[in-house]
């Protein structure tokens, strides 16, 4: 895919993709901050597909009130929403099973990372979405870079936020088209101030909290990086299918009940893999001491969300069992021809001393041919 069409595609590029295809193709307008135009501009290409004569409908927008979008949404076709009540909250959701019943060819989805309300069919909106492409819906949606799961650790570093929607990486690695909608910092906290982005009561937290200007410098910062990654992550996809990967072209990370921050360390490890373009293993490291029978259910569940985790995250998630930690990775790491190891760098790591060595060192010095990266986590 060139280069200018991650940049930059046109409508008429995305209905090119829609007639030559059968199955449901995925558009995404992607930001930096709430109020940089993304909902706007995905209601004026919906305009100018049915322009067009496509079947466009809108499953759902989210207008937060603002006038320009609001008129945005005048003349298209509206499924209306399902209206859920939630301990005396009126919720309105995506109908899905209406939008799948009337089968448009294209869908216009509001907020790509959002948790439905307890009931649905789902637990999140990109997976609705996913229903749809299956039965053959286009797409198009809006989401900020913020939400993607593999960045919740540098998102929080960057900006002291945590980010509580997420959605996995690879729903936006298999986009048909990306669109980064952009706008300068000054003129971002200008919409703000004159209420285009939130209403006047929350203005001043915000300027306070999230909307401070090296923030959002460091958000576009962001968006600008993933952006340049998926374009030359696609180049190399196509070249990998003409010459596909050696088998040497694997990463692993192996884990266990004492992992110090392991969801960070899942989330670095994959974005390590996704950058040298290679499968990448999460590996629970069983040792004796860590049977099931010897320890508590919570350790379990904990070890369990690890590995569902380095699932949603794209990772091949396994129980590997052995005598101790360090030889139990290094024994994997030969079994399945692995390249990279990934250990976490920690002020009380869980490469604790065995023998006079921690098993850092023992992984360092017994992993002849493979390379160890240390992720400060």
């Amino acid at each position: 895919m060139p280069a200018t069409e991650l940049h930059r595609p046109t409508p008429e590029q995305f209905l090119n993709l829609i007639r030559r295809q059968t199955r449901g193709r995925l558009k995404v307008y992607l930001g930096s901050a709430a109020g940089v135009g993304k909902t706007y501009a995905m209601l004026r290409e919906g305009h100018r597909l049915k322009s067009q004569g496509v079947d466009v409908v809108v499953g759902l927008v989210e207008t937060h009130g603002r006038a320009e979008t609001q008129q945005q949404v005048a003349d298209l076709e509206i499924i209306p929403p399902r209206v859920i009540e939630y301990r005396g909250v009126t919720l309105r959701e995506m109908d899905l099973d209406a939008i799948l019943a009337r089968r448009p060819t294209v869908c216009l989805v509001d907020e790509l990372a959002h948790t439905n309300a307890p009931g649905s069919r789902h637990p999140k909106r990109y997976q609705d979405i996913e229903d749809l492409l299956h039965a053959g819906i286009h797409v198009i949606t809006t989401v900020n870079v913020q939400h993607l799961e593999s960045l919740y650790d540098e998102i929080e570093r960057a900006t002291n936020v945590r980010v509580k929607e997420r959605f996995p990486d690879r729903v936006l690695a298999e986009a048909d088209q990306i669109v980064n909608v952009d706008v300068s910092v000054e003129d971002l906290i200008e919409r703000l101030n004159t209420g285009k982005i939130y209403p006047s009561e929350r203005i001043g937290a915000a300027l306070e909290s999230f909307f401070t200007p090296s923030n959002l410098t460091r958000l576009r910062e962001i968006t600008l990086t993933e952006i340049a990654h998926l374009i030359d992550r696609r180049n190399r996809r196509a070249e990998a299918d003409q010459y596909p990967l050696s088998a040497t072209d694997r990463v692993m990370v192996g884990l266990s009940s004492r992992s110090p921050n392991a969801s960070g360390l899942l989330r670095k490890t994959a974005r390590i893999a996704d950058r040298l373009n290679a499968p990448w293993y999460a590996v629970y490291i069983q040792i004796p001491a860590e049977d099931v029978t010897r320890i508590d259910a919570a350790t379990q569940r904990m070890i369990a969300n690890q590995l569902e985790l380095a699932q949603q995250l794209g990772g091949i998630q396994m129980t590997f069992r052995g005598s101790d930690v360090a030889s139990t990775i290094l024994a994997f790491a030969r079994e399945y021809a692995i390249k990279v190891i990934v250990v976490g760098k920690s002020r009380q790591p869980w490469y604790r001393r065995l023998w006079g060595r921690s098993i850092l060192e023992r992984l360092e010095r017994d992993s002849e041919g493979i390379d160890i990266l240390i992720a400060d986590v």
